[in-house]
């Protein structure tokens, strides 16, 4: 592997605003496999992808296992049931958000009528 296609530990904290503990742990559940050198650890052009996708999979509100089943499906793209069992994890997550969008709604709600009756009542009290 060519050095310039490989940044350092601190990079990769830095390039995906992670800390140290963030990074390690994922190499430790083995979603992440840096390149190591002596107590050095690189990261190549695929683990840059892979964290990449570690992240939208947790802005997505995937657990880690869902994100190591989604990883295996990017490894191994291209087959029907592959390209399946995504659709299906997509869709479980699109409901659970849907879910907690409509909770945030109802939530957002109550707290606005609370806070028109507490403004009204503050005016009543001038």
């Amino acid at each position: 592997m060519q050095d310039e296609e490989l940044i350092s530990f601190k990079d990769m904290c830095a390039r995906f605003d992670v800390t140290p503990r963030t990074l390690r742990y994922y190499e430790y559940i083995e979603l992440l496999k840096p390149f190591k050198e002596g107590r050095a650890r690189f990261y190549g052009p695929r683990e840059v992808a892979r964290m990449t996708l570690i992240l939208r999979g947790r802005r997505y509100g995937f657990s880690l296992e869902e994100i190591r089943q989604w990883l295996l499906i990017y490894e191994q793209k291209g087959s029907k049931e592959q390209y399946q069992v995504w659709l299906d994890l997509a869709d479980r997550q699109l409901n659970v958000m849907g879910e907690q969008i409509a909770e945030l709604e109802t939530a957002r709600a109550d707290l606005k009528a609370l806070r028109e009756t507490a403004a009204k009542e503050l005016t009543d009290m001038k």
